[in-house]
């Protein structure tokens, strides 16, 4: 199913993710999409590999939590959340050099804990893996040690955003 992009949301410097000045980054973008789904894009090289042309299942854990942990940004910029508990289940090989796309949704929220849940699907439409996961919010000046995000370590990242994005497994959230 194509969903429109609502927005871009902005991309830190050295995030293990999302992080444009980490080298070891996986370089991610991400899109608030309709239907309060979050959708995450990245650019996976030889240095995410476990073993030859697979990704990490590592890094494959992070894409889904960092993902998952920005769906709270959806609608409200300035709420922020740390992981509590994250549980990933691996389905199959994640690909290095084929297009994936990571997709997230809040499943349950309430005024200081969230639950998303999400996906990792290939350009085929198979769901590669799949996550759930509670997050506490927070300010944020408490989960950078006092200070705050600001235009050096947190930014837009100015790109042609694509109108809508396809997303093969819509009906994962049983919406």
């Amino acid at each position: 199913m194509q969903y429109k992009i609502l927005k871009k949301q902005n991309n830190s410097d050295m995030c293990a993710v999302c992080g444009t000045k980490n080298d070891a980054s996986l370089k991610s973008v991400f899109y608030e999409l309709e239907g309060g789904l979050i959708a995450g894009i990245p650019a996976p090289k030889e240095i995410h590999q476990s073993y030859p042309n697979r990704m990490h299942g590592g890094m494959i854990c992070a894409l889904l939590d960092e993902t998952l942990g920005r769906a709270v940004q959806i609608g409200a910029p300035d709420v922020w959340a740390v992981t509590g508990e994250l549980s990933v289940r691996f389905k199959k090989p994640v690909p290095l050099d084929k297009p994936i796309v990571c997709v997230g949704k809040i499943t349950r929220n309430t005024s200081r804990v969230y639950v998303a849940e999400g996906f990792i699907e290939d350009e085929r439409g198979e769901i590669l893996a799949t996550a759930k996961g509670t997050y506490v919010k927070c300010d944020v000046t408490k989960i950078c040690d006092g200070d705050t995000l600001n235009e050096t370590n947190w930014f837009y990242v100015e790109g042609e955003i694509p109108k809508t994005l396809e997303i093969k497994n819509s009906d994962f959230f049983h919406d």
